[in-house]
């Protein structure tokens, strides 16, 4: 079968009032990483902090994840390597049976979402409920998140209000301050009644073995705290080694993906409740993921490890804010997910991700880790024309005369003439190309050559 294309699902799924939305979302989102980044100081040494401690630890991986192991395990947790996304849910679900288990509330995770665990879940008679109002409005819509943090970003509130009016069979409202109150008192019934407790991993303390999530709704304390039995499943490289450096990551975090000084809740659990404690529950299980990271790690995009899923690349990136998250396919959406898609699971289904960027370099800078995104994008688009160079075939010729024009100075002026004598016979604009080309022009006008080229015009004035 082939696979479905980003142009393809760009054109699907376009709507007007979700790019609106997107647009709206991104840049407020962008103006508040922007504002808390300038009102902390020390911002930009934060960053280079935060990057020497990702790469560092990804540098010494397997090290890290044998202490992490060893101190969830200590701390009375049990801990399961998934080689993949298989192997992760049959753990979780083999777990549930043996316990008994028939609800289970789960807290944000988009490492549950890569391995399809609702749906395993739900296919052996298990009740799931998201908790994060985000996921949760995803869930009862049958939607997809369509970005890490904000999953129903391409949404309003008078959308969400008649689906609550449908589903919940609250009195139709589209005051935000109602609708978080219903959504408050269907799912508080569900934490307390939940056997089963689900979490993503934020960042796992190596040499303590505690486990970090962050929230601003409180949802993720209320999963690892009420359920007698807790699950996190952690991606493996989403390790630091000790408190110390989850202080620098947390700065960094909350300040890029909501413009926030922290996180409202910023929850830590070290393994199961004790016996004098009243909270907790009494079994932790951490499921420690690899799913192609350790191809990835081992490649060129091993950098893209390093990312901390705050999404302001997402927020800054010139295509996804006219996309969409799900025009990418992938749980891991814009700039992020179109090197980490295909590094993770292949370029036979994924290789046409990294061609959808501008390459504008927005990312890397909106990155607090600092990752070059970019020149991760053209390693990616590289490999993919080593794997799938026939679908390319096109662009092979029109570069080689490329290249053989710009390198040879007689040939390029001639060019640059006759792109001149193009311009004045066409206008400003061009409206209509053909073959490939045609893809730009059906949407929008390309401008058409400059009349006079900047060689010629200074050679013409300068003095």
């Amino acid at each position: 079968m082939t696979p479905v294309t980003f142009r393809e699902r760009s054109v699907e799924e376009l709507d007007t009032q979700k790019v609106v939305n997107i647009g709206k979302a991104t840049r407020r989102k962008t103006a508040d990483r922007i504002k808390a980044s300038a009102a902390y100081p020390p911002m930009e040494q934060m960053r280079d902090r935060a990057r020497e401690i990702r790469l560092h630890t990804l540098a010494n991986l397997s090290e890290y994840l044998e202490q992490f192991a060893g101190s969830v395990e200590r701390a009375g947790g049990h801990v399961y390597f998934a080689a993949d996304a298989a192997e992760a849910n049959h753990y979780v679900s083999q777990l549930a049976a043996d316990r008994g288990v028939r609800s289970i509330v789960k807290s944000k995770s988009m490492v549950t979402e890569e391995i399809g665990l609702n749906h395993h879940l739900e296919s052996k008679g298990l009740d799931v409920v998201e908790s994060d109002l985000g996921e949760f409005i995803v869930q009862i819509s049958g939607d997809r998140p369509v970005h890490i943090i904000s999953p129903v970003m391409h949404m309003d509130r008078y959308e969400v209000a008649e689906l609550f009016a449908e589903v919940l069979g609250m009195e139709y409202s589209d005051d935000p301050v109602a609708l978080n109150a219903a959504a408050r008192r269907h799912l508080r019934s569900i934490f307390l009644g939940a056997d089963m407790g689900i979490s993503g991993v934020n960042f796992g303390v190596a040499d303590t073995g505690t486990i970090t999530t962050v929230t601003n709704e409180g949802n993720a304390r209320l999963t690892t705290t009420t359920p007698r039995i807790h699950v996190a499943i952690m991606g493996m490289e989403r390790l630091v080694p000790n408190a110390g450096d989850l202080m620098v990551m947390l700065e960094v975090l909350a300040r890029s993906g909501t413009g926030q000084a922290l996180t409202v809740y910023t929850n830590l659990m070290t393994g199961p409740r004790a016996f004098d404690e009243q909270d907790g529950p009494d079994e932790l299980h951490v499921v420690i993921l690899d799913n192609g990271r350790s191809k990835a790690l081992a490649s060129s995009s091993a950098e893209i490890l390093a990312c901390i899923r705050c999404g302001a690349c997402l927020n800054v990136c010139p295509v996804f804010r006219e996309a969409g998250g799900h025009a990418y396919g992938s749980v891991y959406p814009g700039p992020i997910g179109a090197v980490l898609t295909p590094a993770l699971f292949g370029h036979d289904e994924w290789g046409d991700l990294p061609f959808a960027s501008s390459l504008c370099g927005a990312c890397k800078d909106a990155c607090p880790i600092r990752i070059d995104i970019p020149s991760l994008l053209l390693e990616q688009r590289a490999e993919s024309m080593n794997r799938r160079g026939g679908e390319f075939a096109w662009l092979k010729p029109g570069m080689a005369a490329y290249r053989r024009i710009a390198t040879n100075p007689t040939l390029w002026r001639g060019f640059l003439a006759a792109g001149g004598v193009f311009g004045k016979a066409t206008g400003d604009w061009l409206t209509k190309l053909p073959f490939q080309a045609g893809n730009w022009t059906s949407t929008r006008d390309l401008p058409a050559p400059a009349t006079q080229s900047f060689h010629s015009w200074w050679k013409e004035h300068r003095g």
